[in-house]
């Protein structure tokens, strides 16, 4: 499959996603507090280099791409690259430095549900929503007991397989999985012509 409709097929399914999670904040009024980043702080989230594959593909096309990698390389901590918190001090607030190509780990949790052993789901959200908006958070989870649609994670990843299942299934620690959404679409285009009628630059 050529690497710019893999790029589509991907950005089409978090299309989707986005238009239901607007759904679920509309029916349930649960949303993110303005400038926390209290979970892409944590450190040491998996993730799959397919679900940043978009955002590798714009630094590619940008001509970033080899110096993101060399960044990532050089990393040493394991919190993700991309988040860019307000202060030193307190990591937790914050934001994405790339919010429109980040993954679907970051787009799902919050607003999406798991199952548990029994098959049945729950919200899979932070604890600053559950306590902080405990009365919504409370409605919600009786709301999804009785069939309100909910995005399920298992779902969206077995979709996100049905594109690239190797891409989709390796997990890895997200500044990892970065490096290797980069790696791929640099080795692609190694020996293929450039996308959108791009000219080498060497």
């Amino acid at each position: 499959m050529a690497m710019e409709h893999k790029v589509r097929l991907v950005e089409e399914l978090f299309d989707r996603l986005e238009k239901e999670i607007a759904v679920f904040q509309s029916e349930t009024h649960l949303h993110c507090i303005a400038g926390c980043g209290k979970c892409c702080s944590t450190p040491e989230i998996d993730a799959s280099p397919l679900e940043f594959l978009p955002w590798a593909f714009h630094l590619f096309l940008n001509g970033e791409a080899e110096d993101m990698l060399l960044q990532l390389q050089q990393k040493s901590d394991s919190n993700c690259h991309l988040y860019r918190p307000h202060s030193f001090i307190d990591r937790s607030m914050g934001s994405c430095s790339n919010y429109r190509h980040r993954g679907l780990i970051c787009r799902l949790f919050g607003y999406a549900a798991s199952k548990d052993k029994y098959g049945q789901l729950h919200l899979a959200t932070c604890k600053i929503i559950k306590e902080g908006q405990q009365e919504n958070y409370n409605i919600a989870e009786e709301a999804i007991s009785k069939g309100l649609y909910v995005p399920v994670f298992t779902d969206y990843y077995m979709q996100l397989s049905q594109i690239d299942n190797r891409l989709a299934t390796t997990l890895l620690p997200i500044n990892k999985a970065l490096a290797t959404a980069i790696e791929e679409v640099l080795h692609y285009y190694a020996y293929r012509p450039l996308p959108n009628g791009l000219g080498n630059s060497a």
